[in-house]
Protein backbone atom coordinates (compact mmCIF):
# COMPACT_ATOMS: atom_id res chain seq x y z
CA UNK A 1 0.00 0.00 0.00
CA UNK A 2 0.95 3.78 -0.99
CA UNK A 3 2.82 4.81 2.26
CA UNK A 4 3.52 8.96 3.56
CA UNK A 5 2.29 11.49 1.10
CA UNK A 6 0.92 10.76 -2.35
CA UNK A 7 -0.37 7.37 -2.51
CA UNK A 8 -3.17 6.04 -0.54
CA UNK A 9 -3.84 2.30 0.98
CA UNK A 10 -6.69 1.08 0.84
CA UNK A 11 -9.69 -0.73 3.20
CA UNK A 12 -8.44 -3.57 4.58
CA UNK A 13 -11.49 -3.39 7.06
CA UNK A 14 -12.70 -5.67 10.08
CA UNK A 15 -15.95 -5.12 9.24
CA UNK A 16 -16.93 -7.71 12.44
CA UNK A 17 -14.08 -8.82 14.52
CA UNK A 18 -16.02 -12.30 14.22
CA UNK A 19 -15.19 -12.77 10.47
CA UNK A 20 -12.42 -14.42 9.51
CA UNK A 21 -9.41 -12.77 9.54
CA UNK A 22 -8.09 -11.08 5.81
CA UNK A 23 -5.52 -11.40 4.19
CA UNK A 24 -2.69 -8.74 5.34
CA UNK A 25 0.87 -9.48 4.49
CA UNK A 26 3.04 -10.00 7.54
CA UNK A 27 5.84 -8.02 6.13
CA UNK A 28 4.18 -4.09 6.32
CA UNK A 29 7.08 -3.30 3.84
CA UNK A 30 5.92 -4.88 0.96
CA UNK A 31 2.54 -3.75 1.65
CA UNK A 32 3.52 0.10 3.03
CA UNK A 33 4.80 2.16 0.96
CA UNK A 34 8.06 3.14 2.26
CA UNK A 35 8.86 6.86 2.78
CA UNK A 36 7.41 8.63 -0.38
CA UNK A 37 8.79 11.74 -0.04
CA UNK A 38 12.61 11.02 1.52
CA UNK A 39 13.40 10.32 5.26
CA UNK A 40 9.92 10.84 7.34
CA UNK A 41 9.14 10.35 10.89
CA UNK A 42 6.01 8.69 10.40
CA UNK A 43 5.25 5.49 10.24
CA UNK A 44 3.18 3.73 7.44
CA UNK A 45 -0.77 3.52 8.29
CA UNK A 46 -2.10 0.14 8.58
CA UNK A 47 -5.06 -1.04 8.71
CA UNK A 48 -5.86 -4.08 11.11
CA UNK A 49 -7.98 -6.78 12.61
CA UNK A 50 -9.31 -6.22 16.29
CA UNK A 51 -7.36 -8.97 17.20
CA UNK A 52 -4.13 -7.70 16.16
CA UNK A 53 -2.56 -6.22 18.73
CA UNK A 54 1.19 -6.46 17.61
CA UNK A 55 3.36 -3.13 18.90
CA UNK A 56 4.49 -0.84 16.48
CA UNK A 57 7.22 1.38 17.47
CA UNK A 58 6.34 4.81 17.68
CA UNK A 59 9.44 6.76 18.44
CA UNK A 60 12.22 7.07 21.05
CA UNK A 61 10.54 9.72 23.19
CA UNK A 62 7.85 12.09 24.48
CA UNK A 63 8.92 14.56 21.84
CA UNK A 64 8.78 12.11 18.45
CA UNK A 65 5.59 11.22 19.40
CA UNK A 66 4.63 15.07 19.79
CA UNK A 67 5.74 15.73 16.10
CA UNK A 68 5.22 13.23 13.78
CA UNK A 69 6.54 9.90 15.27
CA UNK A 70 3.14 8.40 15.18
CA UNK A 71 1.64 5.05 15.49
CA UNK A 72 -0.78 4.30 12.38
CA UNK A 73 -3.25 1.84 12.10
CA UNK A 74 -4.51 1.98 8.47
CA UNK A 75 -3.03 1.00 4.98
CA UNK A 76 -2.63 4.22 3.35
CA UNK A 77 -1.65 7.14 2.52
CA UNK A 78 -1.62 9.99 0.78
CA UNK A 79 -0.34 13.61 0.60
CA UNK A 80 0.58 15.57 -1.62
CA UNK A 81 4.03 17.34 -0.39
CA UNK A 82 6.84 15.53 1.49
CA UNK A 83 9.30 16.99 4.37
CA UNK A 84 9.98 20.66 3.55
CA UNK A 85 12.96 22.31 3.15
CA UNK A 86 12.25 25.94 2.73
CA UNK A 87 14.87 27.00 0.46
CA UNK A 88 14.69 29.85 -2.48
CA UNK A 89 16.05 27.44 -5.50
CA UNK A 90 17.13 29.39 -8.59
CA UNK A 91 14.87 28.63 -11.38
CA UNK A 92 14.09 25.36 -12.78
CA UNK A 93 15.57 24.19 -16.21
CA UNK A 94 13.07 21.26 -16.62
CA UNK A 95 13.54 18.70 -19.30
CA UNK A 96 11.04 18.15 -22.19
CA UNK A 97 10.37 14.15 -20.83
CA UNK A 98 7.71 11.70 -21.14
CA UNK A 99 6.43 9.10 -18.91
CA UNK A 100 5.93 5.92 -21.37
CA UNK A 101 4.35 2.54 -20.49
CA UNK A 102 5.44 -1.46 -21.62
CA UNK A 103 9.05 -0.86 -22.91
CA UNK A 104 9.76 -4.66 -23.37
CA UNK A 105 13.01 -6.74 -22.03
CA UNK A 106 14.71 -8.91 -24.00
CA UNK A 107 13.09 -11.82 -21.16
CA UNK A 108 9.64 -10.36 -22.16
CA UNK A 109 9.29 -8.39 -19.06
CA UNK A 110 7.26 -5.35 -19.48
CA UNK A 111 9.02 -2.53 -17.79
CA UNK A 112 7.78 1.23 -17.74
CA UNK A 113 10.42 4.13 -19.26
CA UNK A 114 11.25 7.40 -19.91
CA UNK A 115 12.07 8.76 -23.03
CA UNK A 116 12.20 12.14 -25.49
CA UNK A 117 10.55 9.75 -27.66
CA UNK A 118 6.39 9.82 -27.39
CA UNK A 119 4.98 6.88 -28.66
CA UNK A 120 1.54 6.08 -28.15
CA UNK A 121 0.27 4.59 -25.00
CA UNK A 122 -0.68 1.26 -24.65
CA UNK A 123 -4.54 1.78 -23.89
CA UNK A 124 -7.30 -0.02 -21.93
CA UNK A 125 -10.53 -1.75 -23.23
CA UNK A 126 -12.38 1.73 -21.61
CA UNK A 127 -14.76 2.49 -23.79
CA UNK A 128 -15.09 5.90 -22.45
CA UNK A 129 -11.05 6.91 -22.49
CA UNK A 130 -9.93 9.88 -23.87
CA UNK A 131 -7.00 11.11 -21.76
CA UNK A 132 -4.08 9.40 -21.30
CA UNK A 133 -0.68 9.31 -20.67
CA UNK A 134 0.32 10.73 -23.73
CA UNK A 135 -1.91 14.00 -22.70
CA UNK A 136 1.06 14.80 -19.78
CA UNK A 137 4.81 15.92 -19.84
CA UNK A 138 6.53 14.53 -16.68
CA UNK A 139 8.71 16.87 -15.18
CA UNK A 140 9.83 15.16 -12.16
CA UNK A 141 9.69 12.90 -9.41
CA UNK A 142 7.91 13.69 -6.54
CA UNK A 143 7.58 10.57 -4.83
CA UNK A 144 8.13 6.53 -4.61
CA UNK A 145 6.70 3.45 -2.96
CA UNK A 146 6.18 -0.11 -3.27
CA UNK A 147 3.33 -0.10 -5.85
CA UNK A 148 4.44 2.97 -7.40
CA UNK A 149 5.73 7.12 -8.34
CA UNK A 150 4.32 9.96 -8.02
CA UNK A 151 5.38 12.80 -10.53
CA UNK A 152 4.90 16.31 -11.14
CA UNK A 153 3.34 16.30 -14.80
CA UNK A 154 2.10 19.12 -17.28
CA UNK A 155 -0.81 18.77 -19.13
CA UNK A 156 0.21 19.22 -22.70
CA UNK A 157 -3.11 21.23 -24.06
CA UNK A 158 -3.46 23.79 -21.13
CA UNK A 159 -0.03 23.80 -19.19
CA UNK A 160 -1.62 23.09 -16.07
CA UNK A 161 0.83 21.37 -13.49
CA UNK A 162 -0.59 18.06 -11.51
CA UNK A 163 0.16 15.22 -9.73
CA UNK A 164 0.48 11.67 -10.96
CA UNK A 165 -0.31 9.16 -8.89
CA UNK A 166 1.05 5.92 -10.54
CA UNK A 167 -0.23 2.46 -8.78
CA UNK A 168 0.85 -1.01 -10.04
CA UNK A 169 -2.02 -3.27 -10.91
CA UNK A 170 -0.13 -6.53 -10.35
CA UNK A 171 0.26 -5.56 -6.41
CA UNK A 172 -3.16 -4.10 -5.65
CA UNK A 173 -4.46 -7.13 -7.03
CA UNK A 174 -1.89 -9.40 -5.24
CA UNK A 175 -2.55 -7.35 -1.80
CA UNK A 176 -6.83 -7.80 -2.79
CA UNK A 177 -7.23 -3.97 -2.64
CA UNK A 178 -9.28 -3.77 -5.71
CA UNK A 179 -12.42 -2.77 -4.52
CA UNK A 180 -10.48 -0.06 -1.99
CA UNK A 181 -8.45 1.72 -4.79
CA UNK A 182 -12.07 1.75 -6.84
CA UNK A 183 -13.25 3.86 -3.47
CA UNK A 184 -10.65 5.73 -3.23
CA UNK A 185 -11.28 6.93 -6.93
CA UNK A 186 -15.03 6.91 -6.44
CA UNK A 187 -15.05 9.65 -3.22
CA UNK A 188 -12.49 11.52 -4.90
CA UNK A 189 -14.62 12.13 -8.17
CA UNK A 190 -17.58 13.22 -6.36
CA UNK A 191 -15.76 15.88 -4.60
CA UNK A 192 -15.42 19.56 -5.07
CA UNK A 193 -14.75 22.15 -2.25
CA UNK A 194 -12.08 25.09 -2.06
CA UNK A 195 -10.26 23.12 0.39
CA UNK A 196 -10.16 20.25 -0.71
CA UNK A 197 -7.86 18.61 -2.96
CA UNK A 198 -9.58 17.71 -6.09
CA UNK A 199 -8.96 14.31 -8.75
CA UNK A 200 -9.12 15.69 -12.00
CA UNK A 201 -8.94 12.72 -14.33
CA UNK A 202 -7.87 9.33 -13.07
CA UNK A 203 -7.08 6.36 -16.14
CA UNK A 204 -5.20 3.10 -17.12
CA UNK A 205 -2.96 1.13 -18.56
CA UNK A 206 -2.45 -2.45 -19.23
CA UNK A 207 -0.16 -2.15 -16.13
CA UNK A 208 -1.03 0.57 -14.10
CA UNK A 209 -3.64 3.17 -12.85
CA UNK A 210 -3.55 6.61 -12.52
CA UNK A 211 -5.03 9.32 -10.76
CA UNK A 212 -4.19 12.76 -11.37
CA UNK A 213 -4.66 15.34 -8.59
CA UNK A 214 -4.15 19.18 -7.74
CA UNK A 215 -0.22 19.79 -7.05
CA UNK A 216 -0.56 21.45 -3.85
CA UNK A 217 3.43 22.78 -2.88
CA UNK A 218 2.86 24.44 -0.13
CA UNK A 219 4.28 22.07 2.38
CA UNK A 220 2.10 20.32 4.86
CA UNK A 221 1.12 21.80 8.37
CA UNK A 222 2.94 19.20 10.40
CA UNK A 223 5.89 21.29 8.74
CA UNK A 224 5.38 23.81 9.81
CA UNK A 225 3.92 22.78 13.48
CA UNK A 226 7.46 21.29 13.41
CA UNK A 227 9.30 24.64 12.74
CA UNK A 228 7.45 27.22 14.80
CA UNK A 229 6.42 24.88 17.92
CA UNK A 230 2.27 25.72 17.97
CA UNK A 231 0.52 28.68 16.19
CA UNK A 232 -0.95 31.56 17.66
CA UNK A 233 -4.45 31.08 18.43
CA UNK A 234 -5.98 33.81 15.38
CA UNK A 235 -4.19 32.06 12.72
CA UNK A 236 -5.01 28.37 14.25
CA UNK A 237 -8.32 29.38 13.83
CA UNK A 238 -8.55 30.19 10.34
CA UNK A 239 -7.14 26.80 9.75
CA UNK A 240 -9.66 25.11 12.04
CA UNK A 241 -12.32 27.02 10.31
CA UNK A 242 -11.65 25.78 6.94
CA UNK A 243 -10.71 22.10 8.15
CA UNK A 244 -13.49 22.35 9.64
CA UNK A 245 -16.15 23.78 6.33
CA UNK A 246 -13.64 20.74 4.34
CA UNK A 247 -14.75 17.99 6.67
CA UNK A 248 -18.23 19.53 6.92
CA UNK A 249 -18.79 19.03 2.79
CA UNK A 250 -17.24 15.59 3.33
CA UNK A 251 -19.99 14.97 6.08
CA UNK A 252 -22.91 16.36 3.78
CA UNK A 253 -22.10 14.63 1.07
CA UNK A 254 -21.85 11.25 3.25
CA UNK A 255 -18.22 10.37 3.48
CA UNK A 256 -15.94 9.96 6.14
CA UNK A 257 -12.54 10.94 6.00
CA UNK A 258 -11.16 8.58 9.33
CA UNK A 259 -7.48 9.35 9.10
CA UNK A 260 -7.31 13.44 9.67
CA UNK A 261 -3.99 14.79 10.87
CA UNK A 262 -1.53 17.66 10.15
CA UNK A 263 0.41 15.35 7.64
CA UNK A 264 -3.19 15.38 5.25
CA UNK A 265 -3.85 18.67 5.49
CA UNK A 266 -1.91 20.99 2.71
CA UNK A 267 -0.91 24.56 2.14
CA UNK A 268 -1.10 26.25 -1.08
CA UNK A 269 0.78 28.82 -2.72
CA UNK A 270 -2.44 31.48 -1.05
CA UNK A 271 -1.69 29.79 2.64
CA UNK A 272 -5.03 27.99 2.63
CA UNK A 273 -5.65 24.25 3.67
CA UNK A 274 -5.97 21.69 1.40
CA UNK A 275 -7.47 18.38 2.88
CA UNK A 276 -6.26 15.02 1.48
CA UNK A 277 -5.12 11.44 1.46
CA UNK A 278 -8.63 9.96 1.03
CA UNK A 279 -7.16 5.89 1.61
CA UNK A 280 -9.56 5.42 4.38
CA UNK A 281 -12.53 7.47 3.15
CA UNK A 282 -15.46 5.81 3.66
CA UNK A 283 -19.32 6.66 2.12
CA UNK A 284 -21.72 6.15 4.67
CA UNK A 285 -25.85 6.55 5.62
CA UNK A 286 -26.96 7.90 8.99
CA UNK A 287 -28.60 4.79 9.90
CA UNK A 288 -25.10 2.52 9.91
CA UNK A 289 -22.04 2.23 11.72
CA UNK A 290 -18.65 1.18 10.30
CA UNK A 291 -16.67 -1.51 12.18
CA UNK A 292 -13.35 -1.04 10.77
CA UNK A 293 -10.45 -0.37 12.91
CA UNK A 294 -8.60 2.61 10.98
CA UNK A 295 -7.07 5.85 10.92
CA UNK A 296 -4.12 7.06 12.91
CA UNK A 297 -3.35 5.78 16.39
CA UNK A 298 -3.07 9.00 17.91
CA UNK A 299 -6.01 10.61 16.40
CA UNK A 300 -8.32 7.72 16.57
CA UNK A 301 -11.46 8.44 19.07
CA UNK A 302 -12.35 5.50 21.72
CA UNK A 303 -15.18 4.19 19.74
CA UNK A 304 -13.21 3.20 17.28
CA UNK A 305 -10.18 1.88 19.52
CA UNK A 306 -13.12 -0.31 21.43
CA UNK A 307 -14.57 -1.58 18.20
CA UNK A 308 -18.53 -0.42 19.17
CA UNK A 309 -18.59 0.74 15.60
CA UNK A 310 -18.02 4.77 14.31
CA UNK A 311 -19.95 7.09 12.42
CA UNK A 312 -18.84 10.96 11.45
CA UNK A 313 -18.35 11.97 15.15
CA UNK A 314 -15.11 10.12 14.60
CA UNK A 315 -13.40 12.79 12.47
CA UNK A 316 -14.54 15.76 14.76
CA UNK A 317 -13.01 13.73 17.82
CA UNK A 318 -9.89 13.84 14.93
CA UNK A 319 -10.48 17.58 14.51
CA UNK A 320 -10.32 18.02 17.73
CA UNK A 321 -6.54 16.66 18.39
CA UNK A 322 -5.47 18.42 15.17
CA UNK A 323 -6.67 21.52 16.89
CA UNK A 324 -4.96 20.86 19.92
CA UNK A 325 -1.69 20.11 18.40
CA UNK A 326 -1.77 23.41 16.69
CA UNK A 327 -2.62 25.06 19.81
CA UNK A 328 -0.07 23.76 22.17
CA UNK A 329 2.50 21.88 19.79
CA UNK A 330 1.64 19.42 21.60
CA UNK A 331 -0.34 15.68 21.14
CA UNK A 332 -2.90 15.46 24.09
CA UNK A 333 -2.89 11.95 23.97
CA UNK A 334 1.15 10.34 23.54
CA UNK A 335 2.93 7.43 24.61
CA UNK A 336 5.98 5.37 23.89
CA UNK A 337 4.23 2.94 22.07
CA UNK A 338 0.29 2.25 20.63
CA UNK A 339 -1.08 0.47 23.50
CA UNK A 340 0.30 3.04 26.38
CA UNK A 341 -1.43 5.99 23.65
CA UNK A 342 -4.37 3.59 23.26
CA UNK A 343 -4.81 3.87 27.26
CA UNK A 344 -4.48 7.45 27.98
CA UNK A 345 -6.83 7.84 24.94
CA UNK A 346 -9.67 5.69 26.61
CA UNK A 347 -8.80 6.81 30.01
CA UNK A 348 -6.99 9.66 30.71
CA UNK A 349 -8.79 13.23 31.24
CA UNK A 350 -8.23 16.22 29.07
CA UNK A 351 -5.45 18.61 30.19
CA UNK A 352 -5.97 21.91 28.94
CA UNK A 353 -2.67 24.87 29.49
CA UNK A 354 -3.79 27.75 30.78
CA UNK A 355 -2.98 29.92 28.14
CA UNK A 356 -5.54 29.23 25.89
CA UNK A 357 -8.70 31.42 26.17
CA UNK A 358 -11.75 30.58 27.73
CA UNK A 359 -13.20 29.66 24.15
CA UNK A 360 -10.49 27.65 23.32
CA UNK A 361 -11.31 25.55 26.24
CA UNK A 362 -14.69 25.16 25.62
CA UNK A 363 -13.92 24.17 21.79
CA UNK A 364 -11.56 21.43 22.80
CA UNK A 365 -13.83 20.03 25.32
CA UNK A 366 -16.90 19.36 23.14
CA UNK A 367 -14.61 17.72 20.41
CA UNK A 368 -12.54 15.38 22.68
CA UNK A 369 -15.89 14.29 24.28
CA UNK A 370 -15.12 10.60 24.76
CA UNK A 371 -18.71 9.99 24.20
CA UNK A 372 -19.57 10.08 20.72
CA UNK A 373 -23.23 10.87 20.54
CA UNK A 374 -22.26 14.25 22.70
CA UNK A 375 -19.36 15.30 21.00
CA UNK A 376 -19.59 18.31 19.40
CA UNK A 377 -20.25 18.11 15.68
CA UNK A 378 -22.73 15.29 16.42
CA UNK A 379 -25.86 16.47 17.15
CA UNK A 380 -28.87 17.27 15.39
CA UNK A 381 -27.54 20.19 13.75
CA UNK A 382 -24.33 18.72 13.10
CA UNK A 383 -21.72 21.27 11.56
CA UNK A 384 -23.73 24.10 12.71
CA UNK A 385 -22.80 23.20 16.19
CA UNK A 386 -19.12 23.77 15.61
CA UNK A 387 -19.29 26.58 13.32
CA UNK A 388 -21.76 28.78 15.60
CA UNK A 389 -19.09 27.92 18.26
CA UNK A 390 -17.76 31.06 20.09
CA UNK A 391 -14.24 30.34 19.60
CA UNK A 392 -15.17 31.04 15.45
CA UNK A 393 -17.44 34.25 16.48
CA UNK A 394 -15.47 36.43 14.19
CA UNK A 395 -15.63 34.00 11.22
CA UNK A 396 -17.20 34.83 8.50
CA UNK A 397 -18.03 31.87 6.70
CA UNK A 398 -19.12 32.71 3.68
CA UNK A 399 -16.08 34.90 2.74
CA UNK A 400 -13.90 31.76 4.58
CA UNK A 401 -15.59 29.40 2.20
CA UNK A 402 -15.04 31.92 -0.90
CA UNK A 403 -11.16 32.64 -0.26
CA UNK A 404 -11.43 35.93 1.08
CA UNK A 405 -10.11 35.21 4.63
CA UNK A 406 -6.55 35.33 4.29
CA UNK A 407 -4.08 33.48 6.44
CA UNK A 408 -1.36 36.06 8.14
CA UNK A 409 1.38 32.82 6.93
CA UNK A 410 1.93 32.53 3.50
CA UNK A 411 4.69 29.61 2.27
CA UNK A 412 8.04 29.90 0.38
CA UNK A 413 6.15 29.05 -3.34
CA UNK A 414 8.27 30.35 -6.31
CA UNK A 415 5.39 29.03 -9.15
CA UNK A 416 2.58 26.41 -9.77
CA UNK A 417 5.94 24.34 -10.45
CA UNK A 418 8.29 24.85 -7.87
CA UNK A 419 9.20 21.91 -5.82
CA UNK A 420 11.24 23.63 -3.27
CA UNK A 421 8.90 21.89 -0.90
CA UNK A 422 9.70 18.27 -1.39
CA UNK A 423 12.89 16.32 -0.54
CA UNK A 424 15.81 16.50 -3.29
CA UNK A 425 16.00 12.84 -2.69
CA UNK A 426 13.26 12.81 -5.27
CA UNK A 427 12.87 15.31 -7.08
CA UNK A 428 16.79 14.31 -8.04
CA UNK A 429 15.43 10.71 -9.24
CA UNK A 430 15.99 9.53 -12.94
CA UNK A 431 12.14 9.75 -14.22
CA UNK A 432 12.08 6.04 -14.90
CA UNK A 433 8.90 3.97 -12.75
CA UNK A 434 9.62 0.47 -11.95
CA UNK A 435 8.83 -2.73 -13.22
CA UNK A 436 5.29 -4.10 -13.29
CA UNK A 437 3.72 -7.63 -14.43
CA UNK A 438 0.20 -8.29 -15.68
CA UNK A 439 -2.00 -9.27 -13.23
CA UNK A 440 -1.76 -13.50 -12.68
CA UNK A 441 -5.40 -14.02 -13.92
CA UNK A 442 -5.70 -11.84 -17.05
CA UNK A 443 -8.57 -9.67 -16.24
CA UNK A 444 -9.16 -6.11 -15.39
CA UNK A 445 -11.09 -5.65 -12.46
CA UNK A 446 -10.90 -1.91 -12.78
CA UNK A 447 -13.49 -1.35 -15.35
CA UNK A 448 -15.14 2.17 -15.50
CA UNK A 449 -11.89 3.83 -13.76
CA UNK A 450 -11.42 6.69 -16.10
CA UNK A 451 -12.77 10.04 -15.02
CA UNK A 452 -12.54 13.25 -16.69
CA UNK A 453 -13.17 15.99 -14.00
CA UNK A 454 -13.89 20.00 -15.11
CA UNK A 455 -11.09 21.92 -16.16
CA UNK A 456 -9.88 24.02 -12.87
CA UNK A 457 -9.73 27.59 -11.99
CA UNK A 458 -6.30 28.69 -11.54
CA UNK A 459 -6.87 31.56 -8.93
CA UNK A 460 -4.94 35.38 -10.01
CA UNK A 461 -2.39 35.24 -7.28
CA UNK A 462 -1.17 31.51 -8.59
CA UNK A 463 -1.29 33.20 -11.87
CA UNK A 464 1.18 35.72 -10.67
CA UNK A 465 2.94 33.38 -8.46
CA UNK A 466 3.66 31.32 -11.49
CA UNK A 467 5.10 34.41 -13.98
CA UNK A 468 7.42 35.83 -11.17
Amino acid sequence: MVSSRYFNGSEACAQKASKPQQHIPADCDEVDFSDVFGPVPIQASIELKYKDTADIFVGSNEQDCEHGDHTAVVYNSQILVGPIKCISPSPLKLDELTLLETKIRDTGEPVDAVSKVAPKASKTSDSEKSIGLEDFEVLKVVGQGAFGKVYQVRKRDNLKIYAMKVVRKDKVIEKDQTSYMQAERDVLSKIDHPFIVRLRYSFQTKYRLYLVMDFVNGGHLLFQLRRQGLFREELARIYAAEIVSAVSHLHKNSIMHRDLKPQNVLLDADGHVMLTDFGLAKEFDETTRSNSLCGTTEYMPPEILLGKGHDKAADWWSVGILLYEMLTGKLPFSGKNRQVIQHKILKDKLKLPSFLSSEGHSLLKGLLRKEPNIRLGSGNFGCEELKSHKWFKCINWKKLEARQLQPSFLPQVLGKDCVANFDEEWTSMPLQDSPATTPKDGTNPFKGFTFIGTEDHVPQSEIIHQFK
